[in-house]
């Protein structure tokens, strides 16, 4: 197959780190020639070293990568499978090509729990011009599209989490000093924080600083500012400022961790990936619509009341609730609960096919039928 993946990055590195994993995954796994349309390539470099921002097209990873501008090359027109993530339609030439070949269109959609997406997934949308596009949601069920997952993930992870000698050394790559690896060594618990501005860190900070097991704080530059003025006070768990890393390295750092927090879509699916307890920080919307779809998700996530408690004070800072609920959720016994469920939950999505696998079976079914 030849597939066009088109993105628009809105939440900075969520959007471009979903298509980019599922760029490589389709490319490396299925064999599929994939053209990546980026329109925010500075973001793109963040999260992937070696791309150049400037650069109106490049190859890096087996994926053909090109610069979605305002007037993409016309010599660029659609082959067999065009993907749109997240609603974001390509441009008019492009779709101008489609029309002349027809290709399996495929709206990729946001992850989501609710029951009526296993009803929705999969349906076409029949247009004017003859052109049908299907739509393809990624969720936690088999009536869904899956989770993106790479073959041997789960190996690689458990050497990682088994060796604390190979943990060590790879935040120690990251620059994190010697002072946080010893207080690892000696118990301390692991907390990685990746959060939108709202979040309730200094809740947070004051939770882990009551807590009788001390802790140690792992954070990307540039997120959750404040938390050097928190992490000053006395007894406070130390901060380790780490840098964006590409992203089998990020993977590598939740693997780390006890406790993870993201934000997000890719960040969220990889936490999970991790089989480790996670707190989600879901992106906000209006009228608070994205607290139903979290409610949804929770619904499904096995873990005991406290940490169900914890994730919805996490993502309603103004009810003043965080720090009672991390010192709920991370008493022992309730600790003891979430990190099995977290390994429950795991299992059983790992059980599931990915979405790169359902996604190119089902291009090649609509593929049969043109």
């Amino acid at each position: 197959m030849q597939a066009d993946i088109f993105c628009r990055v809105v939440d900075n590195y969520g959007d471009i780190g979903v298509c980019w994993r599922l760029a490589r995954r389709l490319a490396r796994g299925s064999g599929w020639d994939i053209r990546l349309w980026v329109d925010d390539l500075a973001s793109f470099a963040r999260i992937q070293p070696g791309i150049a921002p400037q650069a109106a097209r490049q190859q890096l990873g087996g994926v053909d990568i090109v610069h979605w501008s305002d007037a993409p090359d016309p010599a660029l027109t659609a082959r067999d499978v065009v993907i749109e993530a997240f609603a974001c339609d390509p441009p008019p030439a492009f779709v101008d090509s489609m029309r002349r070949v027809h290709p399996a269109w495929i709206n990729l959609e946001y992850l989501s729990a609710e029951a009526w997406v296993e009803s929705c997934h999969g349906l076409p949308s029949q247009r004017p011009d003859g052109l049908v596009k299907h739509f393809f949601f990624p969720g936690f069920t088999a009536a869904t599209g899956g989770l993106l997952r790479e073959p041997g993930l789960s190996a690689e992870r458990d050497a990682m989490q088994s060796s604390m000698d190979l943990q060590n050394g790879f935040l120690r790559s990251l620059g994190v000093d010697d002072a946080v690896l010893l207080r690892r060594h000696d118990g301390a618990r692991t907390v990685s924080l990746f959060c939108y501005p709202t979040a309730p860190v200094d809740a947070l900070v004051q939770a882990l600083t009551a807590d009788a097991r001390p802790s140690v704080l792992l954070v990307p530059e540039g997120v959750a500012p404040g938390l050097e003025a928190a992490c000053a006070a006395p007894d406070a768990p130390p901060l380790a400022r780490l840098p964006f890393v590409a992203q089998p390295d990020f993977d590598r750092l939740l693997w780390c961790a006890d406790l993870n927090f993201v934000r997000g879509e890719d960040s969220f699916i990889r936490a999970a990936w991790a089989a480790r307890p996670l707190v989600w920080q879901i992106y906000p919307q209006d009228e608070n619509i994205h607290l139903e779809k979290l409610d949804a998700w929770l619904a499904r996530y096995p873990a005991p009341d406290s940490a169900h408690a914890l994730i919805r004070a996490w993502n309603q800072p103004e009810t003043g609730q965080t720090a009672a609920a991390v010192a709920q959720a991370l008493a022992p016994d309730a600790w003891q609960a979430w990190s099995a469920a977290a390994r429950h939950w795991d299992a059983s999505q790992a059980a599931l096919p990915d979405l790169a696998e359902n996604l190119a079976d089902f291009c090649a079914d609509l593929a049969k039928k043109r």
